[in-house]
């Protein structure tokens, strides 16, 4: 079961460092956003930079992600995706998105989403376009992601993920072989 204490953190978290300077940003109002005490972020996360690395890392994205055949890799992606977000409350890369302001601390996370999630896609691509590839597949799931955060009740976050992927996951199988 999901603890929905850290779920809250990580919310809260991902919107002070998007929106904010990292050295504006304070577990307390982390907390106060959250609706919990800094203490329970103490005790899941141990620390700011601790909190700030989690946030910053996309790596469990990228494993859950690409952990299908080639084959089978279009569908799987739009499916962990969907599933995710309805499964945790929280998507597996929108974060990226509101990185796209100037500082260190999104610059940091730009670098993770492209070192972790990108390139992961571009390595198990084939092609001299293979780069190229990697990131409209991933632009095409960061667009599937945004859609289902704004969508919290239309078509998208009500409809079975199966149905979405098998309209939305052929764009992506294409890019793929």
């Amino acid at each position: 079961m999901t603890d929905p204490g850290r779920i809250a953190i990580l919310r809260a978290a991902r919107r002070a460092f998007a929106v904010q300077p990292y050295d504006v940003v304070t577990l307390r109002g982390i907390a106060a956003d959250a609706n919990v005490s800094a203490a329970l972020i103490v005790k899941h996360f141990g620390s700011k930079e601790s909190l700030f690395e989690q946030v910053a890392d996309f790596s469990e994205a990228a494993e859950l992600l690409l952990a299908a055949p080639d084959a089978e890799l279009g569908r799987h992606a739009v499916l962990t995706l969907v599933n995710y977000r309805r499964d945790h409350g929280l998507d597996l890369l929108v974060r990226v998105i509101f990185a796209a302001g100037s500082g260190d601390e999104r610059a940091l996370i730009r670098e993770h989403f492209r070192d972790q999630v990108t390139r992961a896609f571009a390595a198990r691509l084939t092609g001299a376009d293979a780069g190229l590839r990697a990131e409209l597949i991933t632009a095409q799931l960061l667009g599937l992601g945004a859609a289902i955060s704004v969508s919290k009740t239309g078509p998208i976050a009500t409809t079975d993920p199966e149905a979405i992927a098998d309209l939305y996951a052929p764009a992506l199988q294409t890019l793929i072989h």
